[in-house]
């Protein structure tokens, strides 16, 4: 296991124990020796964890503690690799660069162990099949839901006939081929799935949609049959 593994597992440990444990009993639900124990302490607290006790007495976490973001496990480690190199080759061009520089980013605070261990994950994403243009700037789109504003689409079936839609965004899906815009639409009187490379033309419209998108993506799941994720 390592070290900020390690770290994380104590944390929770003492978060587990609502009254004073002592550095016996967190050793041995941890694995660990005595010494290393005291010392992931020691650790814990120059981080600012409020560990208050003392060997041979016994430990508590005080509330309202949070790791430091930056502490990952090596499955953490693993997701986070595998996750935004997923993005960088599936996302649109925004989203591809913002996933390189998150993981720049994050490289550059991380300890040389996990930054090594982030290079070298060996998780790999494959290269995307070509997808058919999309004139609608997926960032508009992402915009919307995130504003709870809805869009004024020009949209064709199928079949290539055309409609003029104003739709309520709650999400947009990616798959390898295509993305797909799910929306409630004022035309249908219903929950809608629009494929973005079929879109001619989108426009922000100035007012928010009557209903929370949270609201709207709970509806759409109980419609859909969709449970939420795990």
């Amino acid at each position: 296991m390592s070290r900020a593994a390690r770290l994380i597992d104590l944390v929770q440990a003492l978060r587990r124990h609502r009254r004073p444990v002592t550095g016996t009993v967190l050793a041995a639900e941890l694995a660990v020796s005595l010494r290393t124990l005291y010392r992931d302490i020691a650790t814990l607290r120059g981080q600012g964890a409020p560990i208050d006790g003392e060997a041979g007495v016994g430990y508590v976490l005080k509330p309202g503690f949070l790791l430091p973001p930056l502490m990952f496990g090596d499955e953490e480690i693993e997701a986070l690799a595998l996750g935004a190199r997923f993005v960088a080759e599936h996302g649109d061009p925004r989203l591809a660069r913002a996933a390189r520089d998150a993981i720049a980013r994050i490289e550059t605070v991380l300890p040389a162990d996990l930054r090594e261990r982030l290079d070298d994950a060996g998780l790999w994403i494959g290269p995307s099949k070509r997808r058919p243009p999309e004139p609608v700037d997926a960032d508009l789109l992402r915009r919307a839901i995130r504003e709870e504003k809805k869009l004024d689409l020009a949209y064709a079936d199928a079949e290539g006939r055309p409609s003029r839609r104003i739709v309520w965004p709650i999400a947009l899906a990616f798959f390898e081929r295509v993305r797909i815009l799910v929306a409630w639409c004022e035309l249908r009187g219903g929950f809608r799935h629009f494929r973005v490379d079929r879109m001619s033309e989108a426009r922000l419209v100035d007012d928010r949609y009557p209903r929370r998108r949270r609201t709207l993506v709970r509806d759409w799941r109980r419609v859909q049959g969709v449970g939420p994720p795990d």
